[in-house]
């Protein structure tokens, strides 16, 4: 009797580990924190009260934040961490998770929510471009509407994919838009002039960066309302082409809909939405790959030359 009741015990575990269903959350919101350091401690009891991981950083600007947890835990920690005023209006996005996609709970307060460097007056507290809301950039693609979507992410996380005929500055950290915008204006001489889109993952990077284009006499500026994330949840399969790179485990996500793969191996150009970092340790870099391409011991290297280099290999099998 106590063998079958230890197994039932056992079945009735496993079945509730199975049907364990994993949240992401993402949210942003430029505005002024007095106390930085304390609002760190209060976030991350909250945070660890319900079992939560991810990435917040927290500034003198405001907050950005991924966090990961038990759907009912993330719902629980919402409905506790919003009673807070400051926060009581920010749009929430969600996904489904892994329960794996953070390793720990990090929250650190910094300089900026996003590291920009950007000079002192590019404040979104103050000024920043209008939101345009999926809906309005719906209607904005079925119209035919003439306007320039400008991808402020990072060139990798463009290759996987991206808005139909979007422009990428080729940027590899988002300090570096005011160096690429000579880059935009050559693709696009009169750009300054035109109706331009600033779009990113979940709307946090184009705060400051369409604020940027505005100093820059940029004179018809939006920004995404929500970002990608917003627009692909809304409209699945709808204007992004491809999938969606996340900063997390995940590394790439969709909402459904149909969608074609867009993503390119770097080594032979088979289509893939494989992200790997190059498996030289000198090199690192984080490159798209296909199956066919990682190497007999499993890693992964972006060429030729890090492949036969002499430097340490090392594995870095991810997704």
């Amino acid at each position: 009797m106590l063998t079958i009741s230890f197994c039932f015990a056992i079945s009735t575990l496993s079945v509730r580990i199975f049907f364990m269903t994993y949240q992401v959350l993402l949210f942003y919101k430029y505005i002024t924190i007095d106390n930085p350091e304390e609002l760190k401690r209060t976030y991350r009891m909250l945070c660890e009260k319900y079992n939560l991981k991810g990435r917040i950083i927290i500034a003198e600007e405001g907050i950005n934040s991924t966090l990961e947890g038990l759907h009912d835990d993330t719902e629980s920690f919402l409905k506790e961490f919003l009673t807070d005023t400051r926060f009581s209006d920010m749009q929430i996005k969600r996904s489904a998770g892994t329960g794996v996609s953070f390793p720990k709970l990090s929250v650190k307060v910094r300089d900026e929510i996003v590291a920009t460097k950007f000079p002192k007056s590019i404040d979104p507290r103050t000024k920043t471009a209008p939101h345009l809301s999926p809906d309005e950039l719906r209607t904005w693609y079925e119209s035919q509407k003439d306007f320039v979507v400008i991808d402020m992410r990072n060139s990798y996380e463009y290759e996987s994919g991206h808005f139909k005929n979007s422009i990428d500055p080729g940027m590899t950290a988002s300090r570096e838009l005011p160096e690429k915008l000579d880059v935009i204006e050559k693709q696009i001489p009169d750009i300054k002039d035109k109706t331009v889109l600033t779009v990113c993952t979940g709307g946090v990077r184009c705060e400051k960066m369409s604020a940027l284009l505005l100093e820059k006499g940029f004179k018809d500026v939006h920004q995404l309302d929500g970002g990608m994330h917003s627009y692909m949840e809304k409209y699945p399969g709808k204007d992004f082409l491809g999938t969606l790179y996340t900063f997390d485990e995940r590394l790439v996500m969709d909402f459904g809909g149909e969608r074609e793969i867009i993503g390119r191996c770097k080594r032979c150009d088979d289509k893939t939405e494989k992200y790997q970092n190059c498996a030289n340790a000198e090199c690192n870099m984080l490159f798209l790959i296909c199956p066919s391409c990682m190497s007999a011991e499993g890693p992964g290297f972006c060429s030729e030359k890090c492949e036969h280099s002499t430097a340490r290999v090392v594995q870095r099998i991810r997704g």
